[in-house]
């Protein structure tokens, strides 16, 4: 279950009015809580109210996170110039977060699970977490996405099967299925494959718990994911566009990190550049 962080009362009227306007703004629930999460520790960490603030006070805080990833610290603050971007059209506060340094991170690159973890993963007796790894292994999904799926979701037409899948945003793409995965869709139980008490379905963090757990140590489900886009890239014609569309990414240069060079491709340049 999510908790939530307690804050000073001068923050309660205006971070309610916000989390108000985003869902007003169709934000999906899993944006509109990290904003939450963001505000609610930077107001704990700091003490502050929320108005007046000063770019100093802001730079602080970041400045505190500079022991965390990134990826976090961008969260933070795309959190906070949300927030005071909002206030300032609204509430005609002074907004200095406009002026906060950008976060740069580093060009990720592509983790593929190893072939053999993926074998020790479809092992698992547990015939649940066996699916939720197949669909992660045969359509690229998050977790998040895993999570949702519906026998209601699942389309026939004169080529195959697909799946609807419910990504980030709202956004909804279809990814072609296995006949053996979407079969066993079929043949379940109508309603939501992994059924729970967060919407009628698991939670995101329960699946990919799940997942790992079945996976060998260091083996993630997204890591499945980066599998899924750098086979479907570097077996299917190395058609960026096309993994885009699988992975439900909205920038290519997202997807450009998950399709990593098969490691056999490497080798074969690597051997083709020493030779004489």
């Amino acid at each position: 279950m999510k908790t939530e962080i307690p804050v000073p009362q001068g923050w309660l009227d205006p971070l309610s009015a916000y989390l108000a306007w985003m869902r007003s703004a169709r934000k999906s629930e899993g944006t509109i809580y990290q904003h939450s999460y963001q505000l609610r520790r930077y107001a704990r960490a700091t003490g502050n109210e929320p108005a007046p603030v000063t770019l100093e006070q802001l730079t602080d805080y970041m400045a505190s996170l500079d022991a965390l990833g990134a990826s976090a610290r961008r969260s933070a603050r795309q959190a906070i110039r949300g927030f005071y971007a909002w206030a300032e059209l609204v509430r005609g506060w002074d907004n200095p977060a406009r002026h906060l340094p950008t976060i740069k991170a580093p060009r990720g690159v592509a983790r593929p699970a190893p072939e053999h973890s993926v074998k020790v993963g479809l092992s698992t007796k547990d015939l649940r977490t066996r699916m939720m790894i197949r669909l992660a292994v045969a359509a690229g999904m998050r977790c998040r996405e895993i999570c949702q799926v519906h026998t209601d979701h699942l389309r026939r037409d004169l080529v195959g099967w697909s799946l609807v899948v419910q990504g980030k945003g709202d956004r909804q793409r279809l990814v072609p299925l296995p006949d053996d995965v979407a079969l066993d869709i079929r043949d379940s139980e109508a309603g939501y494959l992994f059924p729970g008490r967060i919407d009628g379905h698991l939670s995101p963090a329960r699946v990919s718990e799940l997942i790992s757990e079945a996976l060998p140590p260091g083996i993630t489900a997204h890591m499945l994911r980066h599998r899924y886009g750098t086979r479907a890239y570097n077996l299917g014609g190395k058609d960026l566009r096309a993994v885009q569309e699988l992975l439900g990414h909205a920038y290519a240069t997202t997807t450009q990190i998950y399709v990593g060079v098969e490691d056999d491709a490497l080798r074969r340049a690597a051997t083709a550049a020493a030779g004489f």
